[in-house]
């Protein structure tokens, strides 16, 4: 990745989705494609919601799907204190490098219109974005219950009836807390799961089961994602397996076409001159052909060798010995 100098900072250049950092599968990009597509297709209204940026991977793809008229609201700490000890103990371990700057200079380089970028913990969305507003949210924030679980009841009432909620890390072994508040929103808060990928979890709080009938029938069209049915709380949840799943179409970097720069010219060197040959003396044994087994012995050793055993050995055994080898 090739970076751009402002004051003393370098923002990032990216040239593809791919060189921006973060963590988003092809199974889930396929995913969201789905879900983004059909709403435009049914054309659904509503706004686009994210809960934790990072550098701007999901929410570049994310905001391929905003309209003219539809608000995408981007909520994250960036480069802000924290506001407990263990969301700063979580920030200083996991997102240490992460600024406001490198996600809009990532974002800008794929999109002309930013996002609305709310610069605070997610706790302050339910007063910052109205109620019944969006129809697409994706939850990538904290990893803390308590945070995450504010998180899930923010996003339900700010989420249109038929909207789509994504929840990230949902059974990874290292935030147990995503998973609790995850199934302790289908069990308590109405949270209808549609599908389930490695990563992330996808429900609804209107009715899963257009949704889940239209994916199952996408889903048996193609070769690069498994899945299967499985019953979960009363509803029927699909699992799907994308390991092998293909990266949907990505949108276009305004750096897509720049060049490496080359380095200047007086940091350029030669390439390192050959070593000077070195003579060789050729002799009998050194002339070109084909090369000796290293093992091999002498055939005057071999010859003494045989001597010596016919020597010392009693006769019976040399004859032994002798007939051995003219039989192999």
């Amino acid at each position: 990745m090739t970076s751009s100098t402002t004051g003393t900072a370098e923002l990032p250049r990216p040239k593809a989705l791919s060189e921006v950092k973060g963590w988003f599968r092809a199974v889930d990009q396929q995913l969201f494609d789905w879900f983004l597509s059909g709403q435009l297709d049914r054309a659904q209204r509503g706004d686009l919601l994210e809960l934790g940026a990072y550098m701007g991977k999901s929410a570049i793809f994310m905001a391929s799907y905003r309209r003219d008229e539809d608000a995408f609201t981007v909520c994250d700490l960036f480069d802000s204190t924290a506001p407990d000890a263990a969301n700063l103990k979580e920030m200083n371990k996991s997102y240490s490098t992460l600024t406001r700057r490198a996600f809009e200079a990532n974002f800008a380089a794929f999109h002309e219109r930013l996002p609305e970028v709310i610069q605070a913990p997610t706790s302050v969305v339910a007063d910052r974005v109205a109620d019944d507003s969006c129809r697409f949210a994706h939850i990538d924030a904290s990893h803390l219950y308590e945070h995450v679980y504010g998180d899930i009841e923010a996003v339900r009432d700010i989420l249109l009836p038929d909207g789509v909620v994504v929840l990230d890390d949902y059974r990874a072994e290292h935030c147990p807390g995503v998973a609790c508040a995850t199934w302790g929103a289908v069990a308590t808060l109405g949270l209808h799961p549609i599908c389930v990928t490695g990563t992330k979890f996808y429900g609804t709080w209107g009715d899963p089961e257009p949704l889940r009938d239209a994916l199952l029938e996408w889903l048996a069209g193609r070769d690069d994602m498994w899945h299967e049915v499985q019953q979960v709380a009363g509803h029927g949840m699909i699992r799907i397996d994308g390991r092998k799943a293909t990266e949907p179409k990505h949108p276009v970097s305004r750096y897509a076409g720049e060049e490496e720069p080359s380095a200047p010219a007086e940091t350029q060197t030669a390439p390192a001159a050959a070593p000077p040959a070195v003579p060789v003396q050729r002799t009998a044994s050194s002339r070109p052909g084909p090369a000796r087994p290293a093992t091999a012995a002498p055939a005057a050793r071999s010859s003494r060798a045989r001597r010596l055993a016919k020597d010392l050995l009693p006769p019976i055994v040399t004859r032994a010995l002798v007939k051995r080898r003219r039989g192999r």
